[in-house]
């Protein structure tokens, strides 16, 4: 039994360690200081583990990435380490709502060979599910810096949209390449986060309807 449980504590240590090294270290950040201007792009769909969650994301994201890693980490099969994709979360809400009331999507890609999740104990408040998100055309940008500072970007990104005749037609989403460890919070200046949008051109519609502006047929005596 004390094996068992010491084992249960190894795992969980080193899920912990790698969420904190992915999140505080990431990726080669230099790939991507193109998105530093705002541009439009086709995504494909993407099979994601989905953590749901209520509440404030500054007291409430911690616990769902950790189940969000935990439930990851358990999949046999899936890129692990410098291989695996960046976390992401969707925002269904608008942002005047109250943050205790934000309903947060947090989400990991998943290989398409994943059908099934492993069991795992999620505390209350917090569900897992495997599904499929959409994307097709999206706008997106980088943005370096803390969260709080996310909203001249995202009017930056707004603005783009509307320039090029767009419309967003999807939650708004966050891909984090660089962000806070579950030990430290790093330098919240070096946070690196996509933003991103579902877009699609306003659909113009044409009124059919006969044309009955020719002249009328003359009587005949």
């Amino acid at each position: 039994m004390l094996k068992i449980i010491i084992i249960a504590a190894l795992v969980i240590a080193i899920i912990l360690l790698a969420l904190s090294y992915f999140m505080m270290k990431g990726p080669d950040l230099s790939q991507f200081d193109y998105l530093k201007n705002p541009r439009i792009t086709s995504m494909k769909n993407q099979k994601v583990i989905v953590v749901k969650s209520k509440g404030d994301p500054n007291e409430i994201g911690g616990k769902a990435f950790g189940l969000l890693f935990k439930t990851y980490f358990k999949i046999k099969g899936t890129p692990k380490g410098p291989n695996q994709s960046a976390p992401r979360a969707r925002w269904p809400v608008d942002f005047n709502t109250p943050k205790r009331e934000w309903m947060g999507l947090y989400a990991m890609p998943v290989p398409d060979n994943v059908i099934s999740l492993p069991e795992i104990n999620a505390e209350p408040g917090l569900t897992v599910a495997l599904t499929t998100w959409e994307y097709g055309e999206v706008a997106e940008i980088l943005h370096v810096g803390p969260y709080s500072r996310e909203q001249p970007t995202v009017e930056k990104l707004n603005k783009f949209i509307n320039d090029q005749g767009y419309k967003i037609i999807g939650e708004h989403e966050e891909e984090y390449l660089k962000g806070p460890g579950m030990f430290f919070q790093g330098n919240p200046e070096k946070y690196y986060t996509i933003i991103r949008y579902r877009i699609s051109k306003p659909v113009i519609e044409i009124e059919n309807r006969d044309d009955n502006t020719g002249s009328p047929e003359e009587d005949v005596p």
